[in-house]
Protein backbone atom coordinates (compact mmCIF):
# COMPACT_ATOMS: atom_id res chain seq x y z
CA UNK A 1 0.00 0.00 0.00
CA UNK A 2 2.97 2.29 0.81
CA UNK A 3 4.26 1.83 -2.41
CA UNK A 4 1.25 2.75 -3.94
CA UNK A 5 0.88 5.59 -2.75
CA UNK A 6 4.66 6.35 -2.94
CA UNK A 7 4.04 6.12 -6.59
CA UNK A 8 0.91 8.34 -6.95
CA UNK A 9 2.63 10.80 -4.80
CA UNK A 10 5.19 10.81 -7.53
CA UNK A 11 2.97 11.64 -10.08
CA UNK A 12 0.70 14.28 -8.17
CA UNK A 13 4.14 16.28 -7.49
CA UNK A 14 5.13 15.99 -11.00
CA UNK A 15 1.43 16.82 -12.28
CA UNK A 16 1.52 19.89 -9.43
CA UNK A 17 4.96 21.04 -10.40
CA UNK A 18 5.36 21.35 -13.62
CA UNK A 19 1.79 22.68 -13.87
CA UNK A 20 2.89 25.41 -11.61
CA UNK A 21 5.98 25.86 -13.71
CA UNK A 22 3.66 26.19 -17.20
CA UNK A 23 0.41 27.37 -16.17
CA UNK A 24 0.72 31.12 -17.09
CA UNK A 25 1.87 29.97 -20.47
CA UNK A 26 -0.87 27.50 -21.27
CA UNK A 27 -3.93 29.57 -20.11
CA UNK A 28 -2.63 32.02 -22.49
CA UNK A 29 -2.12 29.37 -25.53
CA UNK A 30 -5.43 27.91 -24.85
CA UNK A 31 -7.51 30.70 -24.59
CA UNK A 32 -6.11 31.95 -28.37
CA UNK A 33 -6.68 28.35 -29.19
CA UNK A 34 -10.47 29.10 -28.02
CA UNK A 35 -10.59 32.09 -29.87
CA UNK A 36 -9.04 30.86 -33.13
CA UNK A 37 -11.32 27.53 -32.89
CA UNK A 38 -14.37 29.70 -35.15
CA UNK A 39 -11.62 32.18 -36.43
CA UNK A 40 -12.88 31.80 -40.22
CA UNK A 41 -16.32 31.90 -39.21
CA UNK A 42 -16.02 35.35 -36.97
CA UNK A 43 -13.92 37.17 -39.35
CA UNK A 44 -16.75 36.33 -42.14
CA UNK A 45 -19.39 37.49 -39.67
CA UNK A 46 -17.44 40.74 -39.63
CA UNK A 47 -16.93 41.12 -43.29
CA UNK A 48 -20.10 39.98 -44.67
CA UNK A 49 -19.49 42.85 -47.72
CA UNK A 50 -16.23 40.87 -48.29
CA UNK A 51 -17.04 37.54 -48.09
CA UNK A 52 -20.53 37.81 -49.80
CA UNK A 53 -21.80 38.36 -53.25
CA UNK A 54 -23.20 42.02 -53.51
CA UNK A 55 -25.24 41.45 -56.42
CA UNK A 56 -28.31 44.64 -55.66
CA UNK A 57 -30.66 42.79 -57.31
CA UNK A 58 -30.68 39.82 -60.07
CA UNK A 59 -27.02 38.78 -60.23
CA UNK A 60 -27.20 37.80 -63.85
CA UNK A 61 -24.82 34.81 -64.97
CA UNK A 62 -21.89 34.42 -64.09
CA UNK A 63 -18.46 35.59 -65.88
CA UNK A 64 -16.34 32.91 -67.20
CA UNK A 65 -13.03 31.77 -64.89
CA UNK A 66 -10.75 33.00 -67.73
CA UNK A 67 -12.19 36.30 -67.79
CA UNK A 68 -12.19 36.61 -64.14
CA UNK A 69 -8.81 35.50 -63.67
CA UNK A 70 -7.78 38.03 -66.47
CA UNK A 71 -8.84 40.72 -64.89
CA UNK A 72 -7.60 40.42 -61.63
CA UNK A 73 -4.39 40.11 -63.36
CA UNK A 74 -4.71 43.15 -64.99
CA UNK A 75 -5.59 44.92 -61.89
CA UNK A 76 -3.59 43.50 -59.25
CA UNK A 77 -0.67 43.52 -61.85
CA UNK A 78 0.48 40.10 -60.91
CA UNK A 79 -0.44 36.00 -61.34
CA UNK A 80 -3.21 33.98 -60.60
CA UNK A 81 -1.47 30.78 -58.75
CA UNK A 82 -4.92 29.73 -57.45
CA UNK A 83 -8.61 29.96 -57.02
CA UNK A 84 -11.37 28.97 -54.65
CA UNK A 85 -14.93 28.40 -55.10
CA UNK A 86 -17.30 27.68 -52.56
CA UNK A 87 -20.35 25.26 -53.29
CA UNK A 88 -22.25 28.15 -51.42
CA UNK A 89 -23.44 30.29 -54.03
CA UNK A 90 -23.46 33.71 -52.24
CA UNK A 91 -19.64 32.79 -51.58
CA UNK A 92 -17.24 35.15 -53.29
CA UNK A 93 -14.88 33.40 -55.81
CA UNK A 94 -11.26 33.72 -53.59
CA UNK A 95 -8.41 34.31 -55.97
CA UNK A 96 -4.49 33.99 -54.96
CA UNK A 97 -2.28 36.82 -56.98
CA UNK A 98 1.23 36.94 -56.69
CA UNK A 99 2.28 40.36 -57.62
CA UNK A 100 5.70 41.52 -58.42
CA UNK A 101 6.18 43.72 -54.96
CA UNK A 102 4.04 40.72 -52.70
CA UNK A 103 7.21 39.22 -51.66
CA UNK A 104 6.71 35.17 -52.37
CA UNK A 105 3.69 34.24 -51.13
CA UNK A 106 0.24 35.03 -53.16
CA UNK A 107 -1.88 37.49 -51.71
CA UNK A 108 -5.75 36.09 -51.39
CA UNK A 109 -8.44 38.92 -52.83
CA UNK A 110 -12.26 38.19 -53.39
CA UNK A 111 -14.01 38.30 -56.39
CA UNK A 112 -17.47 38.62 -57.40
CA UNK A 113 -17.70 36.09 -60.24
CA UNK A 114 -21.01 37.85 -61.90
CA UNK A 115 -19.16 41.80 -61.89
CA UNK A 116 -15.53 40.76 -61.71
CA UNK A 117 -15.45 43.53 -58.66
CA UNK A 118 -12.31 42.69 -56.68
CA UNK A 119 -11.65 43.15 -52.98
CA UNK A 120 -8.62 43.00 -50.66
CA UNK A 121 -9.08 40.98 -47.08
CA UNK A 122 -10.63 43.43 -45.02
CA UNK A 123 -8.14 44.78 -42.44
CA UNK A 124 -10.59 45.47 -39.40
CA UNK A 125 -10.37 45.55 -35.52
CA UNK A 126 -11.33 42.15 -35.57
CA UNK A 127 -9.12 41.06 -38.18
CA UNK A 128 -6.29 42.35 -36.23
CA UNK A 129 -7.60 40.91 -32.86
CA UNK A 130 -7.78 37.46 -34.64
CA UNK A 131 -4.24 38.17 -35.53
CA UNK A 132 -2.49 39.26 -32.25
CA UNK A 133 -4.73 35.76 -30.80
CA UNK A 134 -2.75 33.58 -33.63
CA UNK A 135 0.57 35.11 -32.84
CA UNK A 136 -0.23 34.85 -29.08
CA UNK A 137 -0.61 30.82 -29.89
CA UNK A 138 2.64 30.59 -31.62
CA UNK A 139 5.05 32.69 -30.73
CA UNK A 140 3.10 34.62 -27.04
CA UNK A 141 3.62 37.36 -29.41
CA UNK A 142 7.34 37.38 -28.97
CA UNK A 143 9.98 36.78 -32.11
CA UNK A 144 9.54 33.79 -33.65
CA UNK A 145 12.92 31.70 -32.75
CA UNK A 146 12.08 33.12 -28.73
CA UNK A 147 8.64 32.23 -28.90
CA UNK A 148 7.99 28.56 -30.75
CA UNK A 149 10.46 26.91 -28.21
CA UNK A 150 8.88 28.38 -25.24
CA UNK A 151 5.47 27.07 -26.63
CA UNK A 152 6.68 24.23 -27.58
CA UNK A 153 8.33 22.99 -24.69
CA UNK A 154 5.22 23.94 -22.55
CA UNK A 155 2.93 22.05 -25.45
CA UNK A 156 5.55 19.00 -23.69
CA UNK A 157 5.01 19.82 -20.25
CA UNK A 158 1.09 19.97 -21.51
CA UNK A 159 0.98 16.47 -22.29
CA UNK A 160 2.69 15.25 -19.81
CA UNK A 161 -0.13 17.05 -17.87
CA UNK A 162 -2.71 14.97 -19.77
CA UNK A 163 -0.98 11.50 -18.80
CA UNK A 164 0.14 12.18 -14.86
CA UNK A 165 -3.45 14.24 -15.21
CA UNK A 166 -5.62 10.23 -16.24
CA UNK A 167 -3.18 8.25 -13.75
CA UNK A 168 -4.39 11.27 -11.23
CA UNK A 169 -7.80 10.23 -12.09
CA UNK A 170 -7.92 6.79 -12.46
CA UNK A 171 -10.48 5.42 -9.63
CA UNK A 172 -8.56 2.91 -6.93
CA UNK A 173 -12.09 0.91 -7.51
CA UNK A 174 -14.52 0.31 -10.06
CA UNK A 175 -17.59 1.76 -7.62
CA UNK A 176 -15.65 5.08 -7.19
CA UNK A 177 -16.03 5.34 -10.88
CA UNK A 178 -18.98 7.60 -10.98
CA UNK A 179 -17.05 9.99 -8.63
CA UNK A 180 -15.01 10.67 -11.17
CA UNK A 181 -17.15 11.77 -13.84
CA UNK A 182 -20.24 13.68 -12.48
CA UNK A 183 -19.84 16.76 -10.79
CA UNK A 184 -21.44 17.95 -7.40
CA UNK A 185 -23.02 21.15 -7.64
CA UNK A 186 -24.58 20.64 -4.25
CA UNK A 187 -21.46 20.30 -3.17
CA UNK A 188 -19.46 23.54 -0.92
CA UNK A 189 -17.45 25.25 -3.63
CA UNK A 190 -14.20 23.65 -3.18
CA UNK A 191 -15.68 20.34 -4.23
CA UNK A 192 -16.98 21.91 -7.35
CA UNK A 193 -13.77 23.48 -8.11
CA UNK A 194 -12.05 20.06 -7.61
CA UNK A 195 -14.96 18.43 -9.81
CA UNK A 196 -14.45 20.97 -12.37
CA UNK A 197 -10.60 20.34 -12.68
CA UNK A 198 -10.87 16.60 -12.41
CA UNK A 199 -14.24 15.39 -14.30
CA UNK A 200 -13.99 18.38 -17.41
CA UNK A 201 -10.36 17.54 -17.57
CA UNK A 202 -11.50 14.07 -18.22
CA UNK A 203 -14.03 14.85 -20.81
CA UNK A 204 -11.91 16.66 -22.78
CA UNK A 205 -8.73 14.80 -22.27
CA UNK A 206 -8.56 12.97 -25.48
CA UNK A 207 -9.25 16.34 -27.85
CA UNK A 208 -6.40 18.45 -25.79
CA UNK A 209 -3.65 15.44 -26.06
CA UNK A 210 -4.88 15.58 -29.87
CA UNK A 211 -4.29 18.97 -29.50
CA UNK A 212 -0.77 18.96 -28.11
CA UNK A 213 0.58 16.41 -29.91
CA UNK A 214 -0.56 17.31 -33.00
CA UNK A 215 0.77 20.76 -32.30
CA UNK A 216 4.44 20.26 -31.75
CA UNK A 217 4.58 19.72 -35.33
CA UNK A 218 5.03 23.42 -35.61
CA UNK A 219 6.78 24.27 -33.21
CA UNK A 220 10.15 21.30 -33.27
CA UNK A 221 11.85 20.20 -36.68
CA UNK A 222 12.88 17.00 -34.66
CA UNK A 223 9.51 16.02 -33.31
CA UNK A 224 8.12 16.46 -36.89
CA UNK A 225 11.02 14.38 -38.56
CA UNK A 226 10.14 11.87 -35.81
CA UNK A 227 6.32 11.92 -36.68
CA UNK A 228 7.05 11.86 -40.63
CA UNK A 229 9.18 8.64 -39.09
CA UNK A 230 6.66 7.40 -37.51
CA UNK A 231 3.73 7.54 -40.13
CA UNK A 232 6.37 6.32 -43.00
CA UNK A 233 5.32 9.78 -44.77
CA UNK A 234 6.59 13.21 -44.93
CA UNK A 235 4.54 15.62 -42.71
CA UNK A 236 3.01 18.99 -44.33
CA UNK A 237 5.06 17.66 -47.32
CA UNK A 238 2.34 19.28 -49.31
CA UNK A 239 3.72 22.96 -48.49
CA UNK A 240 7.07 21.76 -51.10
CA UNK A 241 5.26 19.63 -53.66
CA UNK A 242 5.07 21.06 -57.07
CA UNK A 243 2.05 20.11 -59.50
CA UNK A 244 2.69 17.18 -62.26
CA UNK A 245 4.12 17.84 -65.32
CA UNK A 246 2.26 17.54 -68.10
CA UNK A 247 2.25 13.95 -70.49
CA UNK A 248 1.41 15.59 -73.43
CA UNK A 249 3.05 18.54 -75.56
CA UNK A 250 1.33 21.31 -76.51
CA UNK A 251 2.15 21.39 -80.00
CA UNK A 252 -1.03 23.67 -81.58
CA UNK A 253 -3.40 22.39 -79.19
CA UNK A 254 -4.87 25.37 -77.69
CA UNK A 255 -4.71 25.33 -73.92
CA UNK A 256 -8.12 24.65 -72.02
CA UNK A 257 -10.70 26.99 -70.20
CA UNK A 258 -10.79 26.91 -66.40
CA UNK A 259 -14.16 26.29 -67.20
CA UNK A 260 -13.64 23.21 -69.04
CA UNK A 261 -10.92 21.61 -66.20
CA UNK A 262 -13.44 22.78 -63.90
CA UNK A 263 -16.07 20.66 -65.73
CA UNK A 264 -13.20 17.32 -65.94
CA UNK A 265 -13.04 17.29 -62.41
CA UNK A 266 -16.18 17.71 -61.53
CA UNK A 267 -16.93 14.18 -63.86
CA UNK A 268 -14.17 12.91 -62.23
CA UNK A 269 -15.17 13.75 -58.58
CA UNK A 270 -19.49 13.58 -59.02
CA UNK A 271 -20.51 15.37 -55.95
CA UNK A 272 -20.88 18.60 -54.70
CA UNK A 273 -18.18 20.54 -53.12
CA UNK A 274 -15.86 23.35 -52.12
CA UNK A 275 -13.49 23.46 -55.24
CA UNK A 276 -9.89 24.49 -55.03
CA UNK A 277 -8.16 25.51 -58.25
CA UNK A 278 -4.16 25.07 -58.12
CA UNK A 279 -2.90 26.82 -61.69
CA UNK A 280 0.90 25.68 -63.27
CA UNK A 281 3.18 28.56 -62.38
CA UNK A 282 5.62 26.85 -64.50
CA UNK A 283 6.31 25.98 -68.19
CA UNK A 284 4.61 22.24 -68.23
CA UNK A 285 2.80 21.89 -64.60
CA UNK A 286 -0.55 20.37 -64.48
CA UNK A 287 -3.38 21.89 -63.03
CA UNK A 288 -4.02 20.56 -59.91
CA UNK A 289 -7.95 20.65 -58.63
CA UNK A 290 -8.82 19.76 -54.99
CA UNK A 291 -12.55 19.11 -53.97
CA UNK A 292 -14.01 18.48 -50.73
CA UNK A 293 -17.48 17.96 -49.63
CA UNK A 294 -19.19 20.61 -46.80
CA UNK A 295 -21.73 20.33 -44.28
CA UNK A 296 -22.36 19.75 -40.41
CA UNK A 297 -20.39 16.94 -40.09
CA UNK A 298 -18.25 17.05 -43.32
CA UNK A 299 -14.91 15.92 -43.14
CA UNK A 300 -11.83 18.28 -44.17
CA UNK A 301 -9.89 15.53 -46.52
CA UNK A 302 -10.09 17.19 -50.03
CA UNK A 303 -9.96 14.63 -53.09
CA UNK A 304 -7.73 15.93 -55.57
CA UNK A 305 -7.39 15.49 -59.34
CA UNK A 306 -4.42 16.23 -61.59
CA UNK A 307 -5.57 17.40 -65.26
CA UNK A 308 -2.75 17.73 -68.43
CA UNK A 309 -3.33 21.24 -68.73
CA UNK A 310 -2.96 20.79 -73.03
CA UNK A 311 -4.91 18.20 -73.52
CA UNK A 312 -7.27 17.94 -70.54
CA UNK A 313 -6.52 13.99 -69.82
CA UNK A 314 -6.56 13.19 -65.80
CA UNK A 315 -2.78 12.50 -64.96
CA UNK A 316 -3.79 11.02 -61.63
CA UNK A 317 -6.81 11.15 -59.15
CA UNK A 318 -6.54 10.78 -55.43
CA UNK A 319 -9.33 9.91 -53.75
CA UNK A 320 -8.62 10.53 -49.52
CA UNK A 321 -10.84 7.38 -48.55
CA UNK A 322 -8.48 4.95 -50.73
CA UNK A 323 -5.40 6.41 -48.68
CA UNK A 324 -3.72 4.18 -46.27
CA UNK A 325 -4.48 5.13 -42.45
CA UNK A 326 -0.49 7.02 -42.28
CA UNK A 327 -1.51 9.39 -45.66
CA UNK A 328 -4.96 9.79 -44.46
CA UNK A 329 -3.53 10.92 -40.81
CA UNK A 330 -0.70 13.08 -42.33
CA UNK A 331 -3.34 14.26 -44.17
CA UNK A 332 -5.30 15.60 -41.66
CA UNK A 333 -2.88 16.81 -39.45
CA UNK A 334 -3.56 20.79 -39.70
CA UNK A 335 -7.28 19.71 -39.40
CA UNK A 336 -7.18 17.43 -36.04
CA UNK A 337 -5.44 20.36 -34.24
CA UNK A 338 -7.14 23.18 -35.66
CA UNK A 339 -10.59 21.12 -35.20
CA UNK A 340 -11.50 21.05 -38.43
CA UNK A 341 -11.25 17.71 -38.92
CA UNK A 342 -15.10 16.48 -39.20
CA UNK A 343 -16.38 20.14 -40.05
CA UNK A 344 -18.93 22.11 -37.34
CA UNK A 345 -19.45 19.31 -35.27
CA UNK A 346 -16.00 18.47 -34.71
CA UNK A 347 -15.12 22.73 -33.77
CA UNK A 348 -17.84 22.61 -31.34
CA UNK A 349 -16.17 19.96 -29.43
CA UNK A 350 -12.70 21.35 -30.17
CA UNK A 351 -13.42 24.69 -28.80
CA UNK A 352 -15.31 23.65 -25.72
CA UNK A 353 -12.12 21.16 -24.99
CA UNK A 354 -10.15 24.02 -25.49
CA UNK A 355 -12.08 26.29 -23.14
CA UNK A 356 -11.84 23.71 -20.43
CA UNK A 357 -7.88 23.59 -21.44
CA UNK A 358 -8.15 27.09 -20.50
CA UNK A 359 -9.72 26.56 -17.30
CA UNK A 360 -7.32 23.72 -16.14
CA UNK A 361 -4.51 25.94 -14.90
CA UNK A 362 -7.17 27.99 -12.92
CA UNK A 363 -8.82 25.79 -11.28
CA UNK A 364 -5.70 23.84 -10.37
CA UNK A 365 -3.84 26.63 -8.86
CA UNK A 366 -7.33 26.92 -6.58
CA UNK A 367 -6.59 23.29 -5.36
CA UNK A 368 -3.20 23.80 -4.70
CA UNK A 369 -3.91 26.81 -3.17
CA UNK A 370 -6.46 25.09 -1.16
CA UNK A 371 -4.18 22.45 -0.26
CA UNK A 372 -1.83 24.37 1.42
CA UNK A 373 -4.29 26.22 3.78
CA UNK A 374 -5.19 23.07 4.80
CA UNK A 375 -1.78 22.20 5.57
CA UNK A 376 -1.30 25.61 6.99
CA UNK A 377 -3.94 24.77 9.08
CA UNK A 378 -3.17 21.61 10.51
CA UNK A 379 0.43 22.93 11.33
CA UNK A 380 -1.36 25.82 13.37
CA UNK A 381 -3.70 23.36 15.19
CA UNK A 382 -1.09 21.14 15.55
CA UNK A 383 1.33 23.77 17.33
CA UNK A 384 -1.34 24.82 19.24
CA UNK A 385 -1.69 21.17 21.00
CA UNK A 386 1.96 21.41 21.20
CA UNK A 387 1.67 25.08 23.25
CA UNK A 388 -0.96 23.44 25.15
CA UNK A 389 0.59 20.43 26.10
CA UNK A 390 3.68 22.57 27.25
CA UNK A 391 1.69 24.56 29.44
CA UNK A 392 -0.22 21.61 31.18
CA UNK A 393 2.97 20.15 31.72
CA UNK A 394 4.63 23.52 33.19
CA UNK A 395 1.69 23.81 35.63
CA UNK A 396 2.30 20.40 37.05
Amino acid sequence: MKKKNGVRKFFNDVHLWLGIASGIILFLVCLSGTILAFEHEIEEFFASDVYRIQTGGEPGEKLPLDTLTARAEAEKNGKVTALRILEDESSAYQVYIKTQDGGGRPAMFFINPYTSEIKSAPETFVSGFLLVAFRMHRWLLLDTSIGRPIVGVSTIIFVLLCITGLILWWPKKIKQLKRGLTIRFDAAWKRINYDLHNVLGFYSLALLLIMGLTGLNWSFDWYRKGMSKLLNDEVFKQRGQKPLNNISNPGDAQALSLGEFVEIADRELNYSGDRYIILPTEEGQAVQIRKKKTGFFAAAAADKVHIDSWSGEIIRTEIFSELPLNQKINELMRPLHTGEVFGTFSKILYFLACLVGTSLPATGTIIWINKLKKKAKKKRKRKAKERAANLSLAEV
